[in-house]
């Protein structure tokens, strides 16, 4: 049996240092700002807070997916030191980076027919997939299986909840999410909308409420409603520059429940980018999503 290399992508919004601390290689999404579009910046090499500094003063980001040429680069030097790959990928709902991974996976294994190369489309975003790797990874640590884990992140994508808030609807209307109206609407009586990611690995809004406090409390909501182990369960929480607001959740979460979160991270540019400042996102194993 071969070592193998847990691998994922910066979508999962977190900080290279703890992943390579885990145990884990990733590669870079990156985005450029339009008004500059000649500048790419990996979603690691931008300081975060800067980058939502940038969009408060009007500047409007683009997304780009992970190129197949990059997979095969960061493959080949994998698979050329003898091991295997399990690559953890960003939810092929919002992005085009798990089909690149898989058109050069597809390339590969000719190459190297005695080596694994699996794919895990996670269905996931931000600390969401962050938290998938997370156990992925202390499951590795305990000696896992390359195919026993795989099997495992599997099953366990579609109860892996995304429960998220934004602060201003902007930012989901550029992107399609709400209407104009709602937006607009939305802005001027402070109507918050409460999103989830659904199984196919889509943005999907549940319900609105009025005002910051509450769509952050529905939130904490639905973590007692669909956590299968509201006490003990493993918490991340993502935002966008709005700490304060992460904190308040991780504070309602543990006076309610009793729970520590496990990990506070900031959304990165490329989720960011479409979610915008203030974002806010709850995620853990629950019933279903």
């Amino acid at each position: 049996m071969n070592p193998y290399v847990l691998f994922t992508d910066l979508s999962c919004d977190v900080d290279p240092e703890i992943l390579r601390d885990w145990g884990v290689s990733y590669v870079s999404l990156t985005h450029h700002f339009v008004d500059d579009p000649e500048k790419e910046y990996n979603n690691d090499d931008y300081p975060v807070k800067q980058f939502y500094d940038e969009m408060r003063h009007g500047r409007i980001a683009k997304t780009s997916a992970v190129a197949k040429e990059v997979f095969l680069e960061a493959f080949k030097e994998i698979l050329d030191n003898g091991s295997d790959i399990l690559y953890l990928a960003f939810s092929s709902g919002l992005s085009s980076t798990y089909a690149n991974s898989m058109l050069a996976a597809s390339e590969l294994q000719p190459l190297y027919p005695d080596r694994k190369i699996l794919i895990s489309d996670t269905r996931s975003a931000s600390a969401g997939m962050g938290l998938l790797v997370y156990i992925a990874a202390e499951k590795k640590k305990a000696g896992e299986s390359i195919d026993a884990l795989f099997e495992y992140v599997e099953s366990q994508r579609f109860h892996l909840c995304h429960w998220f808030t934004v602060a201003d609807l902007k930012y989901l209307k550029r992107g399609g999410r709400v209407s104009a109206a709602a937006a607009f609407i939305g802005g001027v009586l402070s109507i918050k909308p409460v999103l989830h990611m659904d199984d196919p690995g889509h943005l999907i809004p549940v319900t609105k409420v009025t005002g910051r406090k509450n769509s952050i409390l529905k939130m904490a909501d639905k973590y007692g409603e669909l956590s299968i182990d509201p006490e003990n369960g493993t918490v991340f929480i993502s935002h966008g520059d709005c700490v304060e607001d992460a904190e308040y959740l991780a504070a309602v979460l543990k006076e309610r429940h009793g729970v520590e979160v496990k990990l506070i991270t900031y959304v990165g540019g490329v989720i960011g980018a479409h979610s915008g400042p203030g974002t806010l996102a709850l995620f853990f194993i629950g019933k279903e999503r």
